[in-house]
């Protein structure tokens, strides 16, 4: 039986959660002042808080809850022989369309993609499909391009496009001018700062395989098609995990991680449906199985996060270039071998955008008939932790509400206001997400009580201001995410 009571809900639209996010300082456009730059974003004093709350329970879920992953930081910059045994060099690109029409190149992966999806193939198309991914992904070459170019043209891949009269590939990397070398790199990926530490970590810890490596890093990509808000940027974070395993471990550990890293996806709450897995087709250079989890963004399905198996290839590669040992010690087969590796591979930017854009929501108040906008955020990932607002603006009520505020700030995030009616500063709060706001009546004299005001369901309580520190913690505290993964 459905609760009559319940607020109306509609949906909203991606470009009205873009613009809110900028109107409530989640996200700006970077330089914007000179009009900007396509795909570069700036997190805002909101965003900030919620993605550094996304990144320390991604963190501590990895390094604390887990005996046996340590934490890195590794350099953006990296000598670029690293790239060259990881296979970015020669490997790393994609494969991209130019259009005379438009004046304008297309990734090739992204138009057969959205081509696909929308359309329902007969047997013939099916087979063109086939053939251009045998020509395109198995073995292209340049010399080829037409007889790619007669295939796409065939398939008519974009209705309002159809005078594709080029195909090239494109390395992803962006190369930066170094005095030392050559050919330098900005990071596209933070794995490989993993891989080449590999040594000093066994050198420097008596941590025994299989074990982990997990960091936090920006990466950078020259994405031609950069696209849909947060989903493909230029410049990234990406939250990753190397587990090291005995070779014969792969299936074992592979499985292991699925299902671990959906369980962390389910304990934020956006819902089981949301959510599906997908196994790759086209695998990357260095993978030989691959299942991406993926998530239902605005604009549909999308990779979340990657869970790989990535064999030994990177660790046998960097031992050839390197001319270093990257093995160790079976002693039960009394041998040495170089370990495999199984990597969870999560972006930041993309989880943001998954729990922001699931999370925000649009109301109408069943008992006054008005809207509101609320960031349902789940309250250990909310950016402010409480508000305090005195009720109007007294003296004796601005005085309380400034010294709760002063001693309950070491403890948590908070919000202190006192401008407008006590009803705006509530929608204001809803829309960045606060889960409770606390208000100073004049009451609060007598009997030294306060009103917390519950951001979802909007039901108030009285507590004793003693009590404040204990109440706002059991509602915010990470422990309860902690509680469902254990």
């Amino acid at each position: 039986m459905k609760n009559k009571n319940k607020n109306k809900k509609k949906k909203i639209s991606f470009k009205e959660m873009v613009s809110h996010a900028k109107q409530y300082g989640f996200v700006f456009p970077s330089s914007e002042i000179y009009d900007g730059i396509n795909a570069i974003y700036d997190y805002g004093q909101y965003g900030i808080y919620l993605k550094n709350n996304i990144k320390e329970y991604w963190w501590k879920s990895m390094i604390q809850i887990n005996e046996n992953i340590i934490g890195l930081d590794t350099s953006i910059l990296m000598h670029p022989n690293i790239w060259k045994a990881s296979g970015h060099v020669s490997k790393f690109k994609e494969i991209f369309l130019y259009n005379e029409d438009t004046k304008y190149s297309y990734r090739l992966d992204l138009l057969l993609e959205t081509y696909f999806n929308e359309n329902h193939l007969r047997k013939k198309e099916k087979n063109i499909k086939n053939n251009i991914i045998k020509y395109i992904y198995k073995k292209f070459k340049v010399k080829e391009q037409y007889k790619i170019l007669s295939l796409i043209n065939k398939l008519k891949i974009n209705k309002q496009l159809n005078k594709w009269t080029k195909i090239y590939e494109y390395n992803l990397m962006f190369k930066i001018p170094l005095k030392e070398h050559k050919n330098f790199y900005l990071r596209p990926e933070t794995a490989q700062g993993i891989f080449t530490n590999f040594l000093n970590v066994l050198n420097t810890s008596k941590i025994k395989i299989p074990f982990g490596i997990a960091q936090i890093g920006k990466v950078f990509r020259k994405e031609i098609i950069a696209r849909q808000f947060l989903f493909r940027m230029r410049e990234f974070e990406q939250m990753e995990m190397q587990f090291f395993i005995p070779p014969n471990q792969e299936e074992k550990w592979l499985e292991y991680w699925k299902k671990k890293r959906f369980k962390w996806h389910l304990s934020l709450g956006l819902g089981e449906t949301k959510y599906i897995f997908s196994e790759h087709e086209q695998l990357a250079h260095y993978a030989k199985k691959a299942y991406d989890i993926q998530f239902k963004f605005p604009f549909g399905f999308k990779e979340l996060e990657g869970i790989h198996s990535r064999t030994n290839f990177d660790l046998k590669n960097h031992e050839k270039y390197s001319k270093k040992r990257f093995r160790v010690f079976d002693k039960e087969k009394n041998k040495f071998y170089i370990p495999y590796i199984i990597e969870t591979s999560l972006g930041l930017d993309r989880m943001f955008l998954a729990v922001f854009s699931s999370s925000l929501k649009k109301e109408t108040i069943k008992d006054t008939k008005k809207e509101r906008i609320i960031l349902k955020i789940n309250p250990a990932l909310s950016p402010i932790k409480a508000a305090i607002f005195p009720l109007i603006r007294d003296k004796r009520l601005i005085y309380y509400a400034k010294e709760i505020y002063k001693n309950l700030k070491l403890y948590f995030l908070l919000i202190y206001e006192e401008n407008d009616s006590i009803g705006k500063r509530y929608r204001r709060q809803d829309a960045i997400g606060t889960p409770i706001c606390v208000t100073i009546d004049f009451k609060t004299l007598k009997d030294k009580c306060v009103t917390m005001r519950f951001r979802d369901k909007m039901l108030q309580k009285r507590v004793l201001i003693k009590d404040l520190k204990r109440e706002i913690k059991k509602e915010t505290s990470m422990k309860q995410l902690f509680k469902l993964l254990l």
